[in-house]
């Protein structure tokens, strides 16, 4: 959130605001090699929205209790939900720059608005048709799978709003590489206790972040990129290499993004290795073994795979 003149972080809002519409603009997106998405339907186009606003105008609230220029967080939320009806594009990123314009048009004293949104998923029911089981177009059930999500910030200016700040992603992607993942050749001191692995189970938990070179093509399905198919390009990439760390898979995975996306500037991640603890040892590649929860704490790792990384690895 953009500070004030003075340097104060001053801003209020409102949290877990759920839209839940239906019958939103399809979306549309080119094929990559590793996705079949194309796009989506978006019979139920739901989020759960956080948003926040910021201006000079609100010191008074905080300072001397004075609410004349508040616009009570119940207001915002009922804006949300509302101006969500009136939305007519097809991307989470486009629903927040609409509701953040709107809003701005609308209480032309805030200068700053902070909104997310993390976009509630649901699958399509099979149910059978004339030529055997299809695709319900009328019954839809909620997934806990991995979940996309958006974060946008914007301020006032003399032309309208503009956006500081754009950055899209998927979050919670869990994944579990049975074989073909190693760790090895890493320190060893009086306080190692690891013992070396050459194949072993890999389970990751993954947040992926990517931000685009120009904001605007995050608002309509031509440009977009989807976070279906940066999913898919992570299974892609955890399936074809052999991985000596959870470190260089995502810097692969990184890689392959910004080679089928040349919009995007670069992508972020944020991995949780929650690789289970063995306790029978398999006696060879693709033979049984047992595994349990692995014990607290866990390793996690952050790191960016920028534009310039594609020119040192002589992609692109």
């Amino acid at each position: 959130m953009k500070k004030l003149d003075s340097g104060r972080t001053l801003y209020y809002g409102k949290g877990d605001v759920m839209t839940y519409r239906t019958y939103a603009a399809p979306l549309s997106v080119g094929a990559i090699e590793e996705s079949p998405f194309a796009g989506n339907e978006n019979v139920i186009f739901a989020h759960n929205i956080k948003f926040s606003v910021s201006g000079e105008t609100l010191l008074a609230s905080f300072t001397e209790g004075d609410n004349g220029q508040v616009v009570a967080t119940d207001s915002m939320k009922n804006f949300i939900l509302r101006q969500s009806a009136s939305y007519e594009g097809s991307t989470t990123e486009g629903l927040l720059a609409y509701i953040g314009e709107k809003f701005f048009e609308k209480y032309e004293h805030i200068s700053a608005i902070d909104i997310e949104a993390f976009r509630i998923p649901f699958g399509q029911v099979l149910v059978r048709g004339e030529h055997g089981y299809e695709n319900s177009k009328l019954v839809y059930r909620p997934s806990h799978n991995e979940r996309a999500h958006a974060k946008l910030e914007l301020i006032r200016e003399a032309n309208g709003a503009s956006a500081t700040s754009l950055h899209s992603g998927v979050s919670d992607l869990q994944l579990i590489k049975v074989s073909g993942s190693s760790f090895y050749g890493f320190i060893r001191d009086e306080y190692t206790t690891l013992p070396e692995s050459y194949d072993r189970p890999l389970f990751i938990f993954l947040n992926i972040n990517w931000t685009y070179i120009d904001h605007s093509d995050a608002l309509s399905g031509e440009s977009y990129v989807a976070a279906e198919q940066i999913r898919d390009i992570a299974h892609h990439v955890f399936h074809e290499y052999e991985t000596p760390s959870i470190q260089y898979l995502i810097y692969r995975i990184g890689l392959r993004i910004l080679t089928r996306f040349p919009r995007l500037s670069e992508v972020f991640f944020e991995s949780n290795n929650r690789t289970w603890e063995t306790v029978v040892e398999p006696a060879g590649i693709a033979q049984a073994g047992v595994y349990t929860e692995p014990r607290p704490p866990y390793g996690f790792q952050g790191f960016t795979v920028t534009r310039e990384d594609l020119e040192e690895a002589g992609i692109g």
